[in-house]
C-alpha cells in the first residue's frame, strides 16, 4: 500500500454495531448510518485491537470497568 490513511472520527453519538461473520472467521464493526464505514477484524486480531483500544483509553484517563 502507498501510505493512504482513512480517518474515522468516533463520537459518543455515532452508531457502532458489531456483526460476527462466523463462516468467514471475522467480525465486522460498522460505524454510522448515512455514510457507513466498516472495520473488518480477523478472529486472530480481535485481542490485538482490544489491547490497542485499552492502551489508548488508559493514556487518555478513561475510567471504567471496561479496562479491567
Amino acid at each position: 500500500m502507498g501510505g493512504e490513511m482513512v480517518r474515522l472520527h468516533v463520537t459518543d453519538d455515532l452508531p457502532i454495531r458489531a456483526y460476527p461473520v462466523a463462516f468467514e472467521d471475522r467480525v465486522e464493526i460498522r460505524f454510522g448510518k448515512a455514510f457507513p464505514a466498516v472495520l473488518v477484524v480477523e478472529r486472530d486480531s480481535v485481542n490485538r485491537l482490544r489491547s490497542a483500544l485499552k492502551q489508548g483509553g488508559v493514556a487518555l484517563g478513561v475510567e471504567g470497568d471496561e479496562w479491567e
